[in-house]
């Protein structure tokens, strides 16, 4: 196991371990061509807040004012969770990134994998120069793939399931839609490890059914990017977040009497039946 140990001058240079890449880097590369960022309309320029032309015009007025303040860059993490239909995901730890065993076996399954994880890190090198336009969205997009597929693995681990927790408590993935659940905070759930495959689903500990999330953009998140096995973990980790007492179940009733049995039988396997 292997860690990278990297300050910020690093991480602006060169990760270590880049030089799987086809052809070689040159570490001290001209400032110039580090300072373009990754060009276009992509994360970079959203990130930095503005164009030059405004960083020049707040550096003068802060010379002129006699004070000395930097903008507080925001992370491509940061940045990626907040996201309008991001408000599932949770920040996952940078070192929990840079570690090479957390990610094993995920360079298969990721196209521009070196490319896509210096994004994530916020790493430039000369070579994202190279990229043309479309190349460059390619690797934004499977930055956000990389990325959902790391955060599947983080928020298994005792500080992923912390973070998420403190969202739960918070009701940040929504109420159970059912009416007898009383309003019960729900927990995200994949229905396949698989990227691609299926969409991101909510999970009730109080009737142990899953639902679509309410929200149209937070529905259309990947599944597998919260995989099958976080919530019931969580639950496990966590029993005192199980709800107690019995399961509420609604009597069906035809002028204030209840069905008969036999009837009431004959419904119950109707529903079940229709159930998805």
């Amino acid at each position: 196991r292997h860690t990278r140990q990297r300050t910020r001058e690093e991480d602006r240079t060169r990760r270590p371990g880049s030089d799987r890449r086809a052809g070689s880097q040159d570490q001290n590369h001209d400032d110039s061509a580090r300072g373009k960022g990754r060009g276009g309309d992509g994360w970079d320029s959203k990130r930095r807040g503005g164009s030059n032309r405004e960083s020049e015009e707040a550096s003068e007025e802060e010379d002129a004012d006699g004070s000395e303040s930097s903008e507080a860059e925001v992370s491509w993490i940061q940045w990626f969770c907040s996201l309008q239909g991001n408000e599932f995901f949770t920040e996952v730890a940078e070192d929990f990134v840079q570690d090479d065993f957390n990610l094993t076996g995920l360079g298969t399954q990721v196209p521009y994998y070196d490319y896509a994880l210096d994004i994530i890190l916020d790493v430039e090198t000369p070579q994202d120069e190279m990229l043309t336009e479309q190349q460059q969205e390619l690797v934004e997009s499977a930055a956000e793939v990389l990325y959902g597929l790391i955060h599947a693995r983080y928020i298994l681990t005792n500080r992923g399931m912390q973070q998420m927790l403190d969202k739960y408590k918070k009701g940040d993935f929504g109420r159970c839609p059912r009416v007898m659940c009383e309003g019960q905070a729900v927990l995200p759930v994949g229905q396949s490890d698989v990227p691609h495959k299926l969409t991101v689903k909510v999970f009730c500990p109080r009737c142990q059914d899953v639902y679509h999330p309410k929200s149209s953009r937070k529905a259309a998140a990947d599944g597998a990017y919260f995989g099958t096995s976080f919530p019931h973990l969580l639950l496990q980790a966590y029993p005192e977040l199980v709800p107690e007492g019995p399961l509420q179940l609604y009597v069906p009733r035809i002028y204030g009497f209840r069905l008969h049995a036999r009837g009431a039988e004959s419904a119950a396997s109707q529903n079940a039946a229709a159930r998805p």
